[in-house]
């Protein structure tokens, strides 16, 4: 059972696939692990020896930026343009798209998938 980063890596996988569930390390990135450790991509987690597990560690865990730390850095980038008031910031705050997409439609999945129409928050007055 291949440990990596904190992560256990999924036994039936191979390698490439495997890798990606740390966080910070996509397809690309785990390719470019695999030719730096000179292991095979078609390899499956389980079959890894002692020796090749501890390549990947420090590999990984050397010259990658992951789980972590990587998302304290990204929580204090964040952190950083709300302190200074910048527009990126106020729209994390507002919990809105950061980057320029349209609100009108289509932001759902930022704002917490809210569905508002006409008139379903208000009831009819009852005729007394």
């Amino acid at each position: 059972m291949a440990r990596i980063a904190g992560i256990v890596l999924p036994p039936n996988k191979r390698l490439v696939i495997a890798l990606t569930y740390i966080y910070g390390i996509g397809q690309s990135t785990a390719a470019e692990i695999i030719e730096n450790t000179k292991l095979s991509p078609d390899l499956k987690a389980k079959d890894l020896t002692e020796d090749q597990e501890k390549k990947l560690r420090d590999e990984v865990e050397k010259k990658y930026r992951v789980e972590g730390e990587l998302r304290r850095e990204k929580l204090g980038n964040i952190k950083r343009l709300k302190e200074i008031g910048s527009f990126r910031g106020t729209r994390h705050v507002k919990g809105l798209p950061a980057r320029g997409q349209r609100t009108r439609t289509n932001s759902r999945t930022v704002r917490g998938n809210v569905r508002r129409t006409m008139g379903s928050g208000k009831r009819k007055l009852e005729k007394t």
